[in-house]
């Protein structure tokens, strides 16, 4: 009598060999050194336009946006 094949799920899994997950695990170190740089250049600009934020809640009849928020700027009616 012959035997069939066995099927694929009771085949045993083989182990991953470790040379198969050194590459992957090179790229995810590499992507961590670049994000980590990245952050560090960033953090030691500092600010791209510091005082450029938003105080109220925005939008231009919102206190400190828009035209409305332009205190101070008297005789610039164009006339």
């Amino acid at each position: 009598m012959a035997l069939s094949p066995p099927t694929p799920a009771a085949r045993p899994r083989r182990p991953v060999p470790a040379a198969a997950l050194a590459p992957l695990l090179g790229f995810v170190v590499l992507l961590a050194a670049v994000f980590a740089v990245s952050y560090t250049a960033g953090a030691a600009a500092g600010p791209a336009a510091p005082g450029w934020h938003r105080t109220g809640g925005g939008g231009p009849g919102a206190p400190g946006g828009g035209a409305g928020g332009m205190g101070g700027m008297s005789g610039m009616g164009g006339s």
